[in-house]
C-alpha cells in the first residue's frame, strides 16, 4: 500500500469511511452539550448567545486550528495519536515519557466513558414518547452488540457506518437551519464579544466552561484515528461536519431564546429533541441512536491504535493483536475490546443517566489535550519552527486548555473522580511496564560472542552429542553483532548441550516508523554462526517464524548458505533442514535485592505477565518448532550474608 497516496490524497470512499470512523464522538455532542450548559439555570439571552459563542470559537480554535490544521501534520508515516507523536521525538529527551504516559492513560480512560454517555443520551429521547420506558436495558444491549462486531474490522464498520453518519449530519443541519430561520438573531453569537461578556459578568461562567468543553472532546480521538483514514480525508470532511454541528447548536439556541426566563424541566429538558418535529421524533431518535453507536466507535478504534503503539514502545504488556482486513491501519485487540466493554457496563450501571455521566466526562480528556500540547511544542521545536510561532502556540493553548481543565476539576466530586481513577490505574500499569523494561535491559549480562565461536564450531562437529536441530535459533536482546546474552550461551553449552549445524541469533528492533519491514544478516562465523537483525515498525505484526523462513530462502537463492537437511538420506532428495527456536522466558529470582520501588515494579510486572501473551506466540513462532526454557532474572544479587565452613 502506497503511503503517499493514501495519506496525502482524499477520495470519496476515504471520506465516507472517515465519516463512519472519525467524527462519531464529536458529531454527537449536540445531544447533550446545550442540555449540560443550560440545565438548572434560568434561560437568558446573554447565557444562550454567550454559550453559543464559546462553542463556536472552541470548535474553531481547539478542533479546527489546533488539531485539524496543526497537529494532524505531526504524523508518523500516516499514523497519528499521542504515542505516534511521542515516537517522533522520544529520542530527543527522556522526560517526554511523562506527558506521553499521562496523555495515553487519560485518553483510554475517556474511551470508557464515551460509549455510555453517547448511547444513553440518544436512548433517553425515547422517554419523550414513552415516559415510563426503562432505558438502561436498551443501552446495555446496544453497547454489547457494538463490542461484539469489533472483530470484523474497522474497514467493515466504516463502510457500514459512513452512510448513516451522512444521514445524521444532514439531519443536524436541517433541524438547526429550521430553527435559525425562525429567529435569525441567534447568528449574533458568532461575535466573540458575547463569549467575553458571559465569562466576565456571569458568576457561573467558569463552571460553564466544563460543559462547553464537551463540544470538542472528540478532537483527540480524531488525531488518534488518523492512521485509519488519512489526513486529507479528515481535513476535507471536517469542514462539512463543522458546518452541520454549528448550525445545529445555533438552532437549539434559537429554540431556547423562545423560552426566556424559564428553566429546562423533565418534559423539555433536552433541547436537541425539542427542535425535532413531532412527526419525525421517533425516526430522529433511531437515527440518533445509530449515530451514538458510531460515536463509541471513534474511541474504540482509537483505543486499539493507542494500545498497539503502546506495546511496541514498551508501555503495555504484549497482548494478542489481530488484523481482520488487509488494509493498513485496521486492527482489533480482543483484550482491549473486552476491557472497554466491561468498563462501559460498569459506568452505565453506576451513573444510570447521561446527565450524571456528564460530570465524569471531559476531565480526563483535558489532560490528554494538555499533554498533546506539550509534545507538539517539542515537536515544533525539533522541526525548527520559528521561536515566536512556538511561543504563540504553547502560550495560547496552554492558557485555553488549563482553563478548561480547572473548569472540569469542579466536576471531581460529582463523578469526575471516576475518569481520573481509571486514568491513574492505566498510567500505573504503563509506568510499571516501561520502568521494568528499563530495569531488565540495564542488567542484562552480555558477553562477547567471539569468545564462544571455537566451542560452537567444535560442538557443531561433535558427533558424540546428539543433534538438537539443523538450524538452532535464539531470540536475542543484543543488537550489536559482537554481543550475546550470557544466558543464551549457558542454554547452548551448559543447561543441555545443543548441537546444531547452524546457530542463528535473531534480534528484533522496533523502529519509530510504523511500517518498516527489513532485515540484515551478518555471518559471524562462516557456515556456522549468523546474526539477523529484523527492523520492524511499531505497527507491524511480529511473525518472526515466517520472516526467518524468507531469510533462509533469500540466502539460499544468493548461494550464501545451504539450507538442506544434513541427514544424507534427506539431503540427496533436497529436503529442507529442520529448525528449532529456543525462547528464554525469564522469571524473578529469589536471589534479587531491590530498592522498595523497584521491588514493587518488578513484582507487579511478573504478576501481570502471567496473564499476557507468551513470548513464542507474540513473535509468531510455530509451537511445534519452539522450546521454551525458564531462566532466572537476577537484577542484583543479595550479598548480605556470608557462609562459613565448619
Amino acid at each position: 500500500m502506497n503511503y503517499q497516496v493514501n495519506h496525502h490524497k482524499a477520495t470519496l470512499g476515504g471520506i465516507l469511511i472517515t465519516f463512519g470512523i472519525i467524527f462519531g464522538d464529536i458529531g454527537t455532542s449536540p445531544l447533550y452539550v446545550m442540555q449540560a450548559i443550560v440545565g438548572g439555570q434560568v434561560i437568558s439571552k446573554d447565557l444562550i448567545l454567550g454559550s453559543l459563542s464559546l462553542i463556536f470559537w472552541t470548535l474553531t480554535l481547539q478542533t479546527t486550528v489546533k488539531y485539524v490544521v496543526i497537529v494532524l501534520r505531526a504524523d508518523n508515516k500516516g499514523e497519528g495519536g499521542i504515542l505516534a507523536l511521542y515516537a517522533l521525538i522520544r529520542r530527543k529527551a527522556k522526560w517526554l515519557t511523562i506527558p506521553a504516559i499521562i496523555g495515553a492513560a487519560t485518553l483510554l480512560a475517556d474511551g470508557i466513558i464515551t460509549p455510555p454517555i453517547s448511547v444513553s443520551s440518544a436512548i433517553e429521547g425515547l422517554q419523550i414518547v414513552y415516559p415510563n420506558i426503562e432505558t438502561i436495558p436498551i443501552v446495555l444491549i446496544i453497547i454489547t452488540l457494538l463490542f461484539l462486531i469489533q472483530g470484523l474490522g474497522t474497514s467493515f464498520v466504516g463502510k457500514a457506518f459512513g452512510p448513516i453518519m451522512l444521514v445524521w449530519f444532514s439531519m443536524l443541519f436541517i433541524l438547526g437551519l429550521n430553527q435559525i430561520l425562525k429567529d435569525a438573531s441567534i447568528l449574533a453569537a458568532f461575535n466573540p464579544i458575547y463569549a467575553f461578556n458571559l465569562m466576565r459578568f456571569n458568576d457561573n461562567a467558569f463552571w460553564l466552561l466544563g460543559s462547553v468543553f464537551l463540544c470538542t472532546t472528540g478532537a483527540e480521538a480524531l488525531y488518534s484515528d488518523l492512521g485509519h483514514c488519512g489526513r486529507m480525508n479528515i481535513f476535507y470532511s471536517w469542514g462539512i461536519v463543522k458546518v452541520c454541528l454549528v448550525v445545529n447548536y445555533f438552532g437549539q439556541g434559537a429554540w431556547l431564546l423562545s423560552h426566556l426566563g424559564e428553566h429546562l424541566t423533565a418534559s423539555n429538558g433536552k433541547p436537541f429533541f425539542e427542535i425535532i418535529p413531532d412527526w419525525f421524533l421517533l425516526p430522529g431518535i433511531i437515527i440518533s441512536t445509530f449515530a451514538t453507536v458510531i460515536a463509541s466507535q471513534a474511541l474504540i478504534t482509537g483505543s486499539y491504535t493507542l494500545i498497539s503503539e503502546a506495546i511496541r514502545l514498551g508501555f503495555w504488556p504484549k497482548v494478542r493483536s489481530l488484523y481482520p482486513t488487509d488494509k493498513k491501519g485496521q486492527l482489533y485487540i480482543p483484550s482491549v475490546n473486552w476491557f472497554l466493554y466491561f468498563g462501559c457496563i460498569a459506568i452505565i450501571l453506576y451513573f444510570k443517566k447521561s446527565s450524571n455521566m456528564e460530570a465524569a466526562y471531559g476531565l480526563a480528556i483535558t489532560l490528554t489535550m494538555l499533554m498533546t500540547t506539550i509534545l507538539m511544542t517539542y515537536y515544533l521545536y525539533v522541526k525548527r519552527v520559528k521561536v515566536w510561532w512556538l511561543v504563540i502556540f504553547v502560550a495560547f493553548y496552554s492558557v485555553i486548555e488549563t482553563g478548561f481543565f480547572w473548569a472540569n476539576v469542579l466536576k471531581f466530586f460529582h463523578g469526575g473522580w471516576v475518569s481520573l481513577l481509571l486514568a491513574l490505574c492505566i498510567a500505573y500499569l504503563m509506568t510499571v511496564w516501561f520502568r521494568s523494561k528499563r530495569i531488565r535491559t540495564k542488567h542484562i549480562d552480555f558477553v562477547k560472542l567471539e569468545r564462544f565461536l571455537p566451542v560452537l564450531k567444535d560442538l557443531s562437529q561433535d558427533e558424540s552429542v546428539a543433534r538438537y536441530a539443523t538450524h538452532l535459533i535464539f531470540l536475542s536482546n543484543a543488537n550489536r553483532i559482537s554481543d550475546i546474552e550470557s544466558k543464551v550461551m549457558y542454554s547452548i553449552l551448559e543447561k543441555r548441550p545443543k548441537r546444531a549445524y547452524m546457530y542463528w541469533f535473531i534480534h528484533v528492533d522496533i523502529t519509530d516508523e510504523p511500517y518498516t519491514l527489513s532485515y540484515k544478516v551478518d555471518e559471524v562465523e562462516p557456515d556456522y554462526v549468523f546474526k539477523i537483525n529484523f527492523k520492524l515498525g511499531f505497527r507491524v505484526e511480529q511473525r518472526v517464524d515466517l520472516y526467518f523462513r524468507q531469510v533462509l530462502h533469500d540466502l539460499e537463492n544468493s548461494n550464501e548458505i545451504n539450507i538442506l537437511s544434513r541427514y544424507k538420506s534427506l539431503e540427496k532428495h533436497h529436503i529442507t533442514g529442520d529448525f528449532r527456536f529456543v525462547v528464554l522466558e525469564r522469571y524473578l529470582s529469589n536471589e534479587n535485592k531491590f530498592s522498595f520501588f523497584d521491588k514493587v515494579v518488578m513484582e507487579t510486572y511478573f504478576f501481570i505477565k502471567q496473564f499476557t501473551t507468551p513470548e513464542d506466540k507474540w513473535f509468531g513462532l510455530e509451537a511445534s518448532n519452539v522450546k521454551v526454557e525458564k531462566v532466572p532474572l537476577i537484577i542484583k544479587e543479595d550479598k548480605s550474608f556470608k557462609l562459613s565452613r565448619i
